[in-house]
């Protein structure tokens, strides 16, 4: 049998994709993610949830992030903040599928799961998934401060969100990493000012 020759990888793509990261790094308005980080450090003084989704690879950085700031920030049993990924529970998500449509699937366990007073924070490249929307809606219903991570041209989400961090970048992985870099970023910042060393919120 012939040994298969396979073709060598084509650095130029590797160099133009961490090129244009680097671009829209360079380039973005991170004034929404001072917003969010201070909204966050509210929520964990005051003891409210944080809540994170999205579909696909932005659903598994939901699951990431909610991981990151249960513990990561404080490093302490019990001090991280109550964030939860209503991406994780694959039986709720196929039971709400099932039942009333994949539209509602994060809407439904947020009605139930809530407070005024929570945080949600949506990750999506289009802004325009359906079930992401259907979220964001329920959210503005119930007094919860929504903020929405975003690629592309934003699309329904860039509106209706509270804050839109939105980064014009029409490539999905891109997208997807800069989702990452934003809870990154929340995450070095909140441990640098956990509650335990501030006394409050200005």
């Amino acid at each position: 049998m012939a040994t298969q020759e396979f073709p060598m990888p084509n650095s130029d793509l590797f160099t133009g994709y961490a090129q244009r990261l680097g671009q829209v790094l360079a380039t973005a308005d991170w004034s929404g993610v001072e917003h969010l980080a201070r909204a966050m450090l509210r929520a964990w003084q005051e003891g409210h949830q944080v809540f994170f989704c999205g579909n696909g690879g932005s659903a598994g950085n939901a699951i990431h992030l909610a991981n990151d700031f249960v513990y990561g920030i404080a490093r302490t049993t019990g001090g991280g903040i109550r964030a939860l990924s209503l991406s994780a529970n694959s039986a709720v998500i196929t039971c709400l599928a099932n039942d009333v449509g994949y539209d509602k699937i994060y809407s439904e366990q947020l009605a139930v799961q809530g407070e005024k007073g929570d945080v949600l924070i949506v990750l999506s490249g289009s802004g325009n998934s359906p079930n992401i929307v259907a979220v964001l809606e329920q959210a503005k219903q119930m007094g919860i401060t929504s903020y929405a991570v975003l690629g592309y041209s934003g699309g329904k989400c860039k509106s209706l969100a509270d804050v839109a961090i939105h980064f014009p970048v029409d490539d999905m992985q891109i997208a997807e990493d800069l989702q990452l870099v934003v809870g990154h970023m929340l995450m070095q910042w909140l441990y640098e000012h956990r509650p335990q060393a501030t006394a409050q919120v200005q």
